[in-house]
């Protein structure tokens, strides 16, 4: 899944102006019993985010009735995150 929100920081140069510029977060879904996302997957998903220059990977789990959240990708592996660090 991709989301893409406005990037309101002032732009690098003229004539783009706040808002105009978008940051991409790349984003991993998995639910239930499903398995995380393995090494391979990992290798793919920071290609996609080199290609696109995506600001970050995150991964969001969900487990009916039980718990739900972010975790976003790092050096050291998948690092817990609210929504609020993610997309502002």
């Amino acid at each position: 899944m991709l989301a893409i929100r406005k990037d309101t920081s002032k732009p690098p140069h003229e004539p783009l102006k706040r808002g105009d510029l978008f940051d991409i977060v790349l984003v991993q879904m998995k639910g239930g019993s499903s398995r995380p996302p393995s090494a391979r997957d990992l290798q793919r998903l920071q290609a996609v985010k080199e290609h696109y220059r995506a600001k970050e990977i995150v991964l969001f789990e969900w487990c009916r009735g039980k718990t739900c959240g972010f975790k976003r990708l790092t050096d050291a592996g998948w690092s817990p995150a609210s929504s609020k660090e993610i997309f502002g």
